[in-house]
């Protein structure tokens, strides 16, 4: 059983966010592939189902981005899960826009919603970076994240929503390198040029 983990904040306000990806790409894996309704648990909603024959609850925390640990963590110790069963996909700002990379471990990288889940659950998860591009200048971050995302960028964020759904078994089966490549190949097919670039994790 897996724990596949998405990170924004709550409510209509944030919805469409540039911090509010990683829920962005969970609902489309829990409509991709035929989840169950949206239930409030675990200080979040959850739905349940499977990929690949394999049992996955996602998990939206509903704590606001800083204490996403709280929700992370009530529901790893309820289901017994180690930290190899966990899948966090968030908002990257240093990958440019429509690039992926998926890697185990490592800093938070001024990341608050990771530096929550760290400190209640420990390091070594696997996490799904979600580029979004950075504003160029560190006190410009605040206000990026938290405004929506623009017109022109809606293509691009709806296509990486939509390939990450599409090749999501790929992680359920422990194969994270396939479903990079896989989301890398799809990007570019669509004519993402920035999502074609090397594969290293």
């Amino acid at each position: 059983m897996w724990l596949f983990v998405g990170l924004g904040n709550p409510g209509s306000k944030y919805q469409d966010n540039r911090h509010n990806i990683g829920f962005m790409a969970l609902d489309d894996i829990a409509r991709r592939h035929g989840f169950s309704p949206w239930r409030r648990r675990f200080q979040g909603e959850t739905a349940e189902g499977t990929l690949d024959g394999q049992r996955v609850v996602l998990l939206k925390p509903t704590t606001y981005m800083n204490e996403s640990g709280r929700a992370v963590g009530e529901a790893m110790r309820f289901f017994k899960l180690t930290l190899d069963k966990l899948v966090v996909l968030h908002d990257e700002l240093d990958l440019p826009p429509a690039k992926l990379r998926v890697k185990t471990g490592g800093g938070h990288a001024g990341h608050n919603g990771l530096r929550s889940i760290s400190s209640h659950v420990g390091n070594d998860y696997r996490r799904v970076r979600l580029g979004i591009g950075h504003p160029g200048q560190k006190h410009l971050v605040h206000a990026y994240v938290l405004n929506d995302f623009a017109k022109a960028e809606e293509p691009w964020v709806e296509a990486l929503c939509e390939i990450v759904a599409d090749n999501a078994g790929l992680l359920a089966r422990d194969d994270a390198s396939a479903f990079q490549n896989k989301v890398h190949l799809a990007m570019s097919a669509r004519g993402f040029a920035e999502a074609a670039g090397d594969n290293g994790a």
